[in-house]
C-alpha cells in the first residue's frame, strides 16, 4: 500500500445499480450490468494490496454516501458510468462527489460532461488543431433534405451525440445514401432521445491508446484486428462487438499490441493521444481512440474518459502488457487520485482546480508543475459562491 494510503479509512467501490432503462435498445442494460462484475474485480484487487475496501452497489442519490462513508475518512473508487440510460448521469455522480469533497479516482464533472457529448469534444480538439473526422449533428432527419444538407461525403457512421459503450452503433450506422442516413438519424431520435452525430467514415486501422498520471504516461498502443471482415464498412467496434460474447463480432474483434508498428506512426499517434489529454483536461486514466485513414493519417474518433477497466477490457490489457496485475493496476489508479489528493491539500480545493483551473491556460500550466495550488492565485477566475 502507498504511503499516503495510510491516511484514508479505506476505499468505497461505487457503481450504478441499473434494473431498468429509460431509453434505448433492451439489450443496452447488458453494459450497465458489466459494472457489477468490474466492481467486485476492484474490490478484490484492493483487499489484495492491502486496503479496506467495501462495494456500494448505487440505487438513489450518491448524496447519501456521505453518511455512511465520511469524505474525510474514506476514498472512492468511482466506476459509476451511466444510469438507467440518463444522459450525463456519470458526471452528474462525480460532481456531487467533488461538492461533497471526496477523493476519488478518474475524471472530474466537468471533464465527463465534454466528453459524453462527442460534437462538443470533436469542436474543441478541432479549435486545437487535432485531426478528427468532419462531422454534423442532427436533432431530426427532416433536416436532411438533399446531400448538400449532409455536407460529407459517402459513406459517413451516424452515433448517438451522447452516448458511449458502442450503446447506438451496429453496421446499419455506417450509411452510404441520404435515405440511409435519414433513417439512422430517426432511430437514433427516437429510440436515444438525442440527436445524431453524423461524421465521415474513415476505413482504415483502428487504435487504442491508454493514457494514466500526470503528467500523463502511455501504455502499449494496441490495434483492433478486422482481418475476419472482408467489407471496409463492417470493420466497427460495434455494440455486439464490446459487450455481446457470444456474438461473430465479439469474437473476431480482438485487440493485438503493435510491436512493429512504423516509429513514425507510433509517434504521430502518441503524440496526438497526449495532446488530447492535455486539451481535454483528463484526469487519473483515459484512453484515446484513433482511425488511421489510408494516407496515413490518425484520426480521434472517441475520448473516453474512465474507460471500462474489467478484468477482459482493453485498458487492464495494456497494462498487462506493460508487465502489471489486475491488482497492479487498480492500486495504481488509486495512488494517482490520492498522490493528487496528498499535493493539493484538501478536497475542496481540489474541486475548484477541476473546475476552473483545469480549462485556464494559466492555471493548466501550474496543474502541469505539479506544485501546490493556491485558490487565490487565478484572479481571472471569479470563484462560485
Amino acid at each position: 500500500m502507498a504511503e499516503v494510503a495510510r491516511e484514508i479509512a479505506g476505499v468505497v467501490v461505487l457503481f450504478r445499480d441499473s434494473q431498468r432503462l429509460v431509453k434505448g435498445e433492451p439489450r443496452d442494460l447488458l453494459a450497465e450490468h458489466s459494472m457489477v462484475g468490474c466492481a467486485l474485480a476492484v474490490e478484490e484487487a484492493l483487499r489484495a494490496k492491502g486496503y479496506t475496501a467495501t462495494i456500494v452497489p448505487l440505487r438513489g442519490e450518491v448524496e447519501e454516501l456521505a453518511h455512511w462513508y465520511p469524505p474525510t475518512e474514506w476514498a472512492v473508487f468511482n466506476l459509476v458510468d451511466g444510469g438507467e440510460g440518463r444522459l450525463f448521469e456519470e458526471a452528474r455522480v462525480a460532481w456531487a462527489l467533488e461538492a461533497m469533497g471526496y477523493c476519488f479516482t478518474g475524471a472530474r464533472g466537468d471533464t465527463l460532461a465534454l466528453t459524453t457529448h462527442k460534437g462538443r469534444t470533436k469542436a474543441l480538439l478541432a479549435q486545437h488543431g487535432i485531426p478528427t473526422p468532419p462531422w454534423r449533428i442532427f436533432q431530426h432527419e427532416d433536416e436532411l433534405q438533399d446531400d448538400a444538407d449532409l455536407g460529407l461525403g459517402y459513406p459517413v457512421i451516424v452515433k448517438p451525440v451522447a452516448e458511449d459503450g458502442s450503446v447506438g452503433v451496429e453496421y446499419p450506422a455506417v450509411a452510404h445514401s441520404l435515405a440511409e442516413v435519414r433513417r439512422r438519424v430517426a432511430y437514433i431520435r427516437e429510440t436515444y432521445r438525442q440527436a445524431a452525430l453524423v461524421e465521415a467514415f474513415i476505413a482504415g486501422r483502428e487504435f487504442n491508446v491508454a493514457l494514466w498520471g500526470e503528467p500523463p504516461q502511455l501504455l502499449p498502443l494496441a490495434e483492433i484486428d478486422f482481418s475476419a471482415f472482408a467489407d471496409p464498412c463492417q470493420r466497427i467496434v460495434s455494440y455486439a462487438a464490446k459487450w455481446e460474447e457470444g456474438s461473430f463480432e465479439y469474437q473476431h474483434t480482438p485487440a493485438v499490441f503493435c510491436s512493429s508498428l512504423d516509429d513514425e506512426l507510433r509517434s504521430a499517434i502518441s503524440s496526438i493521444a497526449v495532446a488530447v489529454w492535455e486539451i481535454i483536461g483528463c484526469q487519473g486514466y483515459a484512453r484515446v481512440d484513433m482511425r488511421v485513414s489510408p494516407e496515413g493519417m490518425p484520426y480521434v474518433i472517441e475520448v473516453n474518459c474512465n474507460p471500462d477497466i474489467a478484468p477482459d477490457a482493453g485498458f487492464f490489457r495494456a497494462a498487462a502488457q506493460a508487465g502489471m496485475s489486475y491488482a497492479d493496476m487498480v492500486e495504481h489508479i488509486v495512488d494517482i487520485a490520492l498522490q493528487e489528493r496528498h499535493l493539493y491539500g484538501r478536497a475542496s480545493d481540489r474541486c475548484r482546480r477541476s473546475k476552473y483551473i483545469t480549462h485556464h491556460p494559466a492555471g493548466r500550466r501550474l496543474y502541469r508543475r505539479g506544485g501546490p495550488v493556491r485558490p487565490g492565485a487565478l484572479v481571472s477566475v471569479p470563484e462560485r459562491g
